[in-house]
């Protein structure tokens, strides 16, 4: 399991990184091209915001993968291999739970209604665009159910030690 894992944020980082490195290249070439010919694409600047939106919800699901999200982690520790941290740790996961299924259902369903709109100088349905929403939401799901059975197998764990 830890393989498939490791394999998917190997994945992930990699098409993180072509997207920023491509979001890069035509940030320069659409910079030198104003300034050199007095000239932009029109695709240019839409292409690398759609990238950097895809790089932003990329990465949101890589960083819950490793555990790197933004938390206070003060009372978590404080109660860190009790039966209360236990539960607060429970009550953290279920709340994250609430709030994936809610990115993934409320993004499948933006994701279905933009598909009719097309991008204006892309020519690409938007809805194309709004897919990351419901993708990154069942990467970060993924990492969430992995997380909460390494949860629920430490607390067992430390229940054996106990006894």
């Amino acid at each position: 399991m830890e393989k498939l894992f490791f394999a998917l944020r190997k994945f992930l980082y990699f098409v993180s990184i072509a997207a920023i490195a491509l979001m890069l290249v035509i940030i320069f070439f659409q910079v030198i091209s104003r300034y050199i010919f007095g000239y932009t694409f029109d695709w240019s600047e839409e292409l690398a915001r759609f990238l950097f939106v895809w790089v932003v919800f990329i990465g949101s699901a890589l960083i819950i993968g490793d555990k790197g999200h933004m938390a206070v982690q003060l009372l978590p520790d404080k109660l860190s291999g009790t039966n209360a941290g236990f539960f607060l740790q429970l009550f953290i996961k279920a709340a994250s739970l609430v709030f994936i299924l809610l990115l993934i259902a409320q993004g499948s369903k933006m994701t279905r209604t933009m598909m009719f709109q097309t991008a204006p100088a892309l020519n690409l349905p938007m809805g194309v665009v709004y897919a990351i929403i419901p993708i990154s939401g069942i990467l970060m799901l993924l990492y969430l159910i992995r997380d909460s059975l390494t949860l629920f197998a430490e607390h067992k764990k430390s229940l054996g030690k106990e006894n």
